[in-house]
Order: structure tokens, then C-alpha cells, then sequence
């Protein structure tokens, strides 16, 4: 669906001989953009390669549906890494996304960024009973959050017997938009974009790390950051980390059929239907996840799956037209958890990354962006124990 819209031109071009950087980021699709941008701001000489090109990777598959809520419900988080760290996870992706927001602004950047209410559904992860113990968790946490009744559900955006939390403050964007304008923006800065560069060699050392391209180039940098979603690099651990394949739609516009503001709508469900609107009136749909990474097997799926999401589509909101006018499929990086793992990759000296991203993708790029920043620049970020290597 995103490519409806002219994707701003991204300067780059190939590797025409061998180069040094201060930071080689591998990736230019959201996760690199957003870290070559906070790099080149702090004065770095960064790099980004990538074997296809700009934003030609798995964020074209996004549906920029922007929220600080993790797959994990809070409860559930809390009973598998404790009270207190589950607390500081969710805060720690809610300072991400309100910060994410913020720089956009003061960016400028256009990339169809609206800020929305979410209404998360009782489902058979969470009925009721369950939702209302969320609710009161993430008070306790210091979250806005409502817990609203089927009825007030209906009253507010006519989805019909469905109990719902009410949050505040989440997002919404055009993902390869958005994308590249934080990697315009960190060319600007004086990064340099190079692609298609197919890097197939990383000799990490304690001074430097050393790169090797299919070409026989080599590239040297005193960091290296691996931003290559789910696809991980040779050296990377994939403990805890699993692939999943997920499914989206697109209707016609329709503006006067959609419900008022527009709130971002997911389920407490396994596997979750999530719903959100866009600029021109769309209704994007996606879900029907399942855990396999087969591109032949995952796209064979799009018409069933395009037909149940317009069916779930339809029996949740009956006065809309579910008919498809785009589907499209991807897959993405998760974990156990529904958290991500971000920092230093064990046994490679000078090397980050970042994998697992799962249902909250550029919340947590943007995170990353945050806390690898901090690392690269000899920082300690105060949150690294929760998100790093060491914790798989």
C-alpha cells in the first residue's frame, strides 16, 4: 500500500573502493535509519550499507501501527521477568515512542504521522476479568489507561460487544516514508548511504572491525551495528529469537464510514487482528500470524489470508466496506518475551544489534537507536540489562 505514495529520494549509490567510517550500520531500512540519524548527529562518520538499497527490506511490509504496548500484556510480563523489570520495560517503550514522535516533529519530516487513542479488546489472552487486572497494572505503573465496558466501547467507536483499555498518545505513520526521511536527514548530517553492498565477511577485533564485500572491498570501522531485521548476520545469537510471518490489507478510501478519531484498534488475541486508518481514509487490517519464514509458503497464503482478514474485518465493524484493495505479507523477528534484544553481540568486540522486534517494530527501532547511541559513544544506558545478549 505504501508504495501508492512517491518515496522521497534517498542519495546513494555502490561501494566504488575501500572506505573507513566510525560506524558501519548494515541495514537502511527503519532500524538504520533511525540509528545512522542519531549517530551522524553526534558527529560520527557512518556508513550504512545494504544489499538491496534503501528501504527495500521488510519496513516496506510494515503497517505503522505506533504503540508503546508490547505483545506481552503487563501482567503476563510482569510473571515472566518480575514486577519490577516488566514495569521498566513498558516505561522504557513508552519514553521510546514519545521521544520517536517527538524528534520527528522537530525533523520536520513528512511521513503521515498522526497521534492516536488505542482501544485493546478483550480476546482469549486477556477476557474481561483479565483486562480489568491490566488496567489496574498499568496504573500502578503510571500509565493513562481507562477500562471501558462493551457498552461505552459501542458508544465511542461502535464496535459492538467488546470490553477494551483505552490508552493515550500512540502513533501513527507511513513507514517507508518515515524511514526515508531519517536516513535523508542523516545524510544531511554527513552520512554516506552505499547499496546494493552484500557484506560477506566481519572480523571483529579489539580495535577495529574489518568488513568484506562480495566485491572484494573492505571497509574499516571502529563500530559496526547490524540492523538487518529479521534476517540475522553470521556471528549474531538467535537464542530466544524466532520468525514469524504476518499478513495485512488495505480497503478503499472511505472517510465518512470510519469511526470517530480514529483510534487504533488490536486484540487481546491470539493470533491478534489490529486496525488502524490512514491519511486518505483507508482502513489497514493485519494479522493472522503465523510462526514460519518461508517466502514461497508465507506469500501462497495471501489470498486465504486476505479473505479471513476481510471476513474478521467485516463481523467486527460491519458498516465499513472490508473488501481488499491491497494485501500484502512479511515477516518480522520476535521473541518469547515480546521484547527486543538490543547491544554488544557476545564474542564480537566492536559489534551491536538489534533483533526481535515483533508486533511493536519502529517503537523499539527507535529504542535501539536510543541505547546503541549511548554505547557507541562510551555511555551506559541505565535499561541495557533488559534488552541485552547477556539476558537470553
Amino acid at each position: 500500500m505504501w508504495q501508492r505514495h512517491r518515496l522521497p529520494a534517498v542519495a546513494h549509490g555502490p561501494l566504488t573502493r575501500s572506505t573507513t567510517a566510525d560506524v558501519v550500520v548494515i541495514g537502511a531500512g527503519i532500524s538504520g535509519a533511525l540509528v545512522a540519524e542519531v549517530l551522524s548527529d553526534a558527529g560520527l562518520d557512518v556508513l550504512v550499507v545494504d544489499r538491496r538499497g534503501p528501504v527495500r527490506g521488510s519496513t516496506m511490509a510494515s503497517t505503522a501501527l505506533l504503540q508503546y504496548d508490547i505483545d506481552t500484556p503487563l501482567t503476563h510480563l510482569e510473571a515472566q521477568v518480575g514486577a519490577v523489570n516488566a514495569v521498566r520495560i513498558w516505561r522504557r517503550s513508552k519514553l521510546a515512542l514519545d521521544a520517536l514522535r517527538e524528534r520527528t516533529r522537530r525533523l520536520g519530516l513528512d511521513a503521515a504521522v498522526d497521534t492516536r487513542d488505542a482501544f485493546y479488546l478483550a480476546g482469549d489472552v486477556l477476557p474481561p476479568r483479565a483486562l480489568r487486572e491490566e488496567a489496574n497494572a498499568r496504573l500502578r505503573a503510571g500509565f493513562e489507561v481507562v477500562y471501558r465496558t462493551a457498552r461505552e466501547v459501542e458508544a465511542q467507536i461502535g464496535l459492538r460487544h467488546r470490553p477494551a483499555l483505552q490508552s493515550f498518545g500512540h502513533m501513527e505513520a507511513d513507514p517507508r516514508r518515515l524511514a526515508a526521511g531519517y536516513l535523508n536527514v542523516a545524510v544531511a548530517q554527513g552520512a554516506r548511504i552505499a547499496a546494493p553492498v552484500d557484506i560477506v565477511q566481519v572480523a571483529a577485533g579489539t580495535r577495529a572491525v574489518q568488513l568484506r564485500t562480495a566485491s572484494g572491498l573492505t571497509i574499516r570501522a571502529a563500530h559496526l551495528v547490524f540492523a538487518t531485521g529479521y534476517e540475522l548476520a553470521k556471528g549474531v545469537p538467535s537464542t530466544g529469537h524466532a520468525i514469524a510471518s504476518t499478513w495485512a490489507i488495505a480497503t478503499r478510501p472511505q472517510p465518512r464510514r470510519l469511526w470517530p478519531g480514529r483510534a487504533l484498534i488490536w486484540e487481546a488475541a491470539d493470533p491478534y487482528l489490529y486496525i488502524r486508518t490512514t491519511t486518505d481514509g483507508r482502513v489497514v487490517c493485519g494479522g493472522e500470524d503465523e510462526t514460519f519464514a518461508g517466502a514461497d509458503a508465507r506469500d501462497a497464503l495471501l489470498p486465504e489470508k486476505t479473505r479471513r482478514l476481510e471476513l474478521k474485518l467485516q463481523r467486527l465493524l460491519p458498516h465499513l466496506d472490508a473488501t481488499a484493495v491491497d494485501a500484502w505479507c512479511g515477516s518480522f523477528g520476535g521473541s518469547t518475551t515480546g521484547t527486543p534484544t538490543i547491544g554488544a553481540v557476545p564474542g564480537m568486540p566492536r559489534c551491536f544489534a538489534v533483533l526481535g522486534y515483533g508486533g511493536n517494530g519502529i517503537t523499539f527501532s527507535a529504542l535501539a537507536a536510543q541505547m546503541l547511541r549511548t554505547a557507541i559513544l562510551g555511555g551506559a544506558d541505565p535499561d541495557r540489562d533488559l534488552f541485552g545478549f547477556s539476558r537470553r
